[in-house]
C-alpha cells in the first residue's frame, strides 16, 4: 500500500512524500547531496498528527526515524530505506512565553536560535548555546540532551526542560506540560525522553526554563604552557567570579593555530607561543562593574604567573570574533581529506595526561593526517577530529580504539554530549556496565516492544 494511502485519514497529500519526491531529501546537514532512502516522509502539524501517523505505524509494524535539523552527529538520523520518516519541520510554533513563570513553550520543530530571539525580546535568555543553533530544532536538542558552551553555569538540556509532551510507540500521547521547577510526585516521567535519541518516543512540545537576561558579557583568551595551571585558574577564576563565570574552553596548540589562520574573521587574539588556550566568558548584571572586576581578575592572575598571557575582549564584536573561533568548526573539517569526530569525558584532573597521550597515539596511526583537540573543559568533555587519508573501517576502528580505550577504567565516557546512534553502539559497554544496558533494553522494550522508534539506534 502506498503511504499518501495510509496516511489519508490524517494527513493532507502535501503532507506526505514518497519515491521521487524524497529526492531533494537527506538523512544529514553534511550529507545534503545523498538522498534520503525511506518508505515515506511525513510533515505533521500537531501532535494529534503525530499520534496518528504512529498508530498507523504500530498497526502497520512499519519502522519509524524523527528528523529534526539533521545536526546529529552519531548517526541518529540514519536511515536504510524502508522507514516512515517523521519530519518536525511543521512543528515550528512558539506557543507562548510566560516571563512571570520565565518559561517558553514551544513546539519540537523550532530552531534553537528563534528560541533566543523570542526569550530575547522579552528581555529574558534561553541558555542553551551551540555551533549549530541556526540549523538544530529543539525537539531533536531534548531527545540528545545537548551540551553546548554553557553547560558549566546552566546544566545539560534536561537542566532547562520543565515541561514535556511525547508520543509513544503506539501513539499513545504522553503529556507534562506544567511550569513548575519542584514536582517530586513520583517518576519525572519526562526524562525517560530526554536523551533517549528518539527510541522510547518522539517529542512534540515542550516548557523551557528561561533565566533572567544577562546586563553584561565579557570574554578573554588565556595563555598557559601547563595543564594543571589550567586546572588552578578553572578553580581561581570560578571563585573570584562568583557564580558569573559562563563558559571555560579549552583549545589546544595546534587546534588554536588552524582555527585562526584561515580568513581575518578568526585571525589569533593571542600569538602562537602556548600550549594551551583558554576562551572564558561572564554573564553578570551591570556591564562596567563586571568589566573591571573581569579585568582585575586577570590582572591578578597575570602577576601570580597562573596565566603566561590574556587579552579581553573590548566590545560585543570581539566578543563574538572569540566565539567564532572556537565555534566555527569547519575551519578544521574543510581542511580534512576525511574526518572522524569524538566527544569523550572524563575527569578535569585527567585531561592533560590522557589528551596527550592520545596525540601522541594517533600521530603513529598510519593514515592520520591531522589531530586537533578541544573542548568545554570544564565539564570535562573534550572534542576531537582527526583528519584522515581514507574512509576505511580498519582506519576507523584503529582511531575508535585509540581515542576509547582507557575510558573505563578513569570512569569517562564514549560520548559526553552527542549520543550513541549508530556509531558508538560497540562502545556504549566502555562507560555502562551491563546491569545499566540491561535496564536500558527492558525500558525499551516495554515501551516500543516492536522495536519501531529508530530501531539499530543505541543498542547492538
Amino acid at each position: 500500500m502506498l503511504a499518501s494511502q495510509l496516511f489519508s485519514h490524517c494527513l493532507k497529500e502535501s503532507q506526505i512524500l514518497e519515491k521521487d519526491q524524497l529526492t531533494d531529501r537527506y538523512h544529514h546537514i553534511w550529507h545534503m547531496d545523498v538522498s534520503l532512502k525511506a518508505f515515506c516522509l511525513v510533515l505533521p502539524e500537531n501532535t494529534i498528527q503525530v499520534s496518528e501517523i504512529m498508530k498507523v505505524c504500530y498497526e502497520q509494524n512499519l519502522a519509524v526515524v524523527v528528523h529534526g535539523g539533521l545536526t546529529n552527529l552519531v548517526g541518529s538520523t540514519e536511515t536504510n530505506g524502508d522507514e516512515v520518516v517523521i519530519s518536525t519541520e511543521r512543528l515550528n510554533n512558539i506557543e507562548e512565553i510566560d516571563t512571570a513563570s520565565r518559561t517558553i513553550t514551544v513546539q519540537a520543530g523550532v530552531i534553537l536560535e528563534h528560541i533566543h530571539e523570542a526569550a530575547s525580546k522579552e528581555d529574558l535568555l534561553f541558555p542553551l548555546n551551540f555551533g549549530a543553533r541556526g540549523s538544530a530544532q529543539i525537539g531533536g536538542v531534548i531527545s540528545t540532551n545537548a551540551g553546548g558552551l554553557r553547560v558549566l553555569k546552566y546544566g545539560m538540556t534536561r537542566q532547562l526542560v520543565l515541561g514535556l509532551e511525547a508520543v509513544t510507540a503506539n501513539g499513545t500521547i504522553t503529556s507534562s506540560m506544567k511550569k513548575i521547577i519542584k514536582d517530586n510526585s513520583a517518576y519525572d516521567i519526562k526524562q525517560l525522553f530526554i536523551g533517549s535519541e528518539g527510541t522510547l518516543g518522539i517529542i512534540t512540545r515542550a516548557i523551557l526554563k528561561l533565566e533572567e537576561a544577562p546586563k553584561s558579557r565579557n570574554a578573554a583568551f588565556i595563555g598557559l604552557d601547563d595543564y594543571s595551571h589550567v586546572v588552578a585558574f578553572l578553580k581561581y577564576v570560578d571563585s573570584n567570579l562568583a557564580g558569573k563565570l559562563s563558559g571555560f574552553e579549552l583549545i589546544w596548540k595546534n587546534s588554536y593555530q588552524q582555527m585562526t589562520s584561515v580568513s581575518d574573521a578568526v585571525r589569533p587574539p593571542l600569538p602562537y607561543e602556548y600550549q594551551y588556550y583558554v576562551l572564558i566568558e561572564s554573564l553578570g548584571s551591570h556591564q562596567e562593574k563586571d568589566r573591571e572586576e573581569f579585568q582585575s581578575i586577570l590582572e591578578k592572575a597575570l602577576e601570580t604567573n597562573l596565566i603566561i598571557d590574556a587579552v579581553m575582549a573590548q566590545s560585543e564584536s570581539e566578543v563574538e570574533w572569540f566565539f567564532r573561533i572556537r565555534e566555527d568548526v569547519n575551519n578544521l573539517v574543510d581542511f580534512m581529506n576525511y574526518d572522524q569526530h569524538f566527544d569523550i569525558s572524563l575527569p578535569i584532573p585527567m585531561i592533560g595526561n590522557y589528551i596527550a597521550d592520545r596525540y601522541n597515539s594517533l600521530n603513529e596511526i598510519n593514515g592520520v593526517e591531522q589531530v586537533y583537540a578541544f573542548g568545554h573543559v570544564a565539564d570535562g568533555n573534550i572534542h576531537f577530529m582527526i583528519g584522515k587519508s581514507n574512509s576505511s573501517s580498519s582506519l576507523k576502528k584503529k582511531i575508535d580504539h585509540c581515542i576509547y580505550d582507557g575510558l573505563k577504567e578513569i570512569g569517562g565516557s564514549v560520548s559526553a554530549e552527542h549520543g550513541i546512534g549508530t556509531h558508538k553502539k560497540d562502545y556504549l559497554k566502555l562507560c555502562r556496565t551491563p546491569e545499566e544496558i540491561s535496564l536500558m533494553q527492558s525500558i525499551k522494550n516495554h515501551m516500543d516492544p516492536n522495536n519501531l522508534l529508530n530501531p539499530g539506534k543505541v543498542f547492538n
